[in-house]
């Protein structure tokens, strides 16, 4: 049974959840989580048992010296909880963790145990994949989920997708069959310019999450580390032509396939988000209130652009080379 003394009632919480590895492209998704618990001093309440879930030869432990005393941090998930202050205050629950090696039925049950107990309205798992998408323009970043009447009121897609899945499809499955509402937020990473960090992305989900649960986030230095990433990314691009024409390739579908979007609802939710942003009640407030406890490029072979998919697979693995043309992508 699940305890969480000295944990507060809480405002309408959301969990929001985030897994590095297979599903976090460019460390872009559990870079957002990060984000979130450092701007709002989360402090961690509860984590699993790591004996439970990881295989330690795949996620070694990690030795470090606390005034000369040697000890060891077990990979494993943590979670936190972070008060967003405004008019409307309300509660985020952040769970950041290694996507699990096994049993994944009892984590995504006990982490639904911890959801259950603290009150939490809906989940939203960020994931990040590797995709056909130039780093100049706008990250695309999709909303899926397994409820109609949630994707019909918060304007998302359905997912239809078939085929091999991570933690974070399997969360949101597991939230569905337990009545929980659950949404995932996909990043598309350039799978060119894979090697985390993505500031440009994990800028991208946040602003995606501030929409869908309409709260204001504050940005640090987010946005200029992200400015700062594409320069980079331009500057080495340009020191191939090979390179530097195929990301003008990709910029030109890309373009074609975003015009209905210039305008509309694109221009209507960046306003809102302005608007949001230059309101004095929505500041946040101090945060903490819990106390108990250098990218290179990668040119693929040059293949036809496949269509998106509503829960969109990452080409490869986050760590890996691009695929071959007759390699058939995973589902993130």
């Amino acid at each position: 049974m699940i305890e969480l003394e000295g944990v507060p009632e809480l405002i309408d919480p959301v969990m929001v959840a985030a897994f590095e590895g297979w599903n976090d492209a460019g460390d872009a998704a559990s870079g957002a989580v990060a984000h979130l618990d450092r701007e709002w001093k989360g402090e961690v309440f509860a984590a699993l048992d790591a004996e439970d879930y990881y295989d330690f030869q795949v996620n070694r432990p990690t030795v470090w010296l606390d005034n000369g005393v040697r000890k060891i941090t077990w990979p494993t998930t943590r979670l936190s909880v972070v008060r967003i202050g405004g008019a409307k205050p309300r509660d985020l629950v952040l769970v950041r963790g290694i996507e699990p090696s096994m049993r994944w039925r009892s984590f995504c049950n006990e982490l639904l145990g911890f959801a259950h107990e603290l009150g939490v309205e809906m989940v939203v798992v960020l994931g990040a994949l590797l995709g056909d998408t130039p780093h100049t323009r706008p990250v695309p970043v999709s909303g899926v989920t397994s409820d109609a009447d949630l994707a019909r009121t918060m304007d998302l897609e359905e997912t239809k997708y078939e085929g091999p899945t991570g933690i974070v499809g399997v969360l949101q499955e597991a939230c569905t069959h337990a009545g929980v509402p659950a949404v995932s937020l996909w990043a598309a990473v350039p799978h060119y310019v894979s090697q985390p960090p993505n500031p440009k992305a994990t800028l991208a989900l946040l602003n995606r999450l501030e929409d869908l649960i309409d709260i204001r986030i504050p940005l640090g230095e987010l946005p200029e580390d992200a400015r700062a990433w594409q320069l980079g990314v331009d500057q080495l691009a340009a020191e191939d032509s090979e390179v530097a024409e195929y990301v003008q390739t990709l910029e030109e579908a890309r373009d074609t396939a975003d015009l209905p979007e210039a305008s509309g609802d694109a221009i209507a939710r960046e306003f809102e988000r302005y608007l949001r942003r230059r309101d004095p009640s929505a500041e946040p407030g101090d945060g903490s209130y819990l106390r108990d406890t250098s990218s290179g490029l990668t040119l693929p072979p040059k293949r036809k652009q496949d269509p998106p998919a509503e829960e969109p697979p990452p080409a490869t693995p986050p760590s890996a080379t691009p695929p071959d043309e007759d390699d058939t992508p995973p589902e993130a």
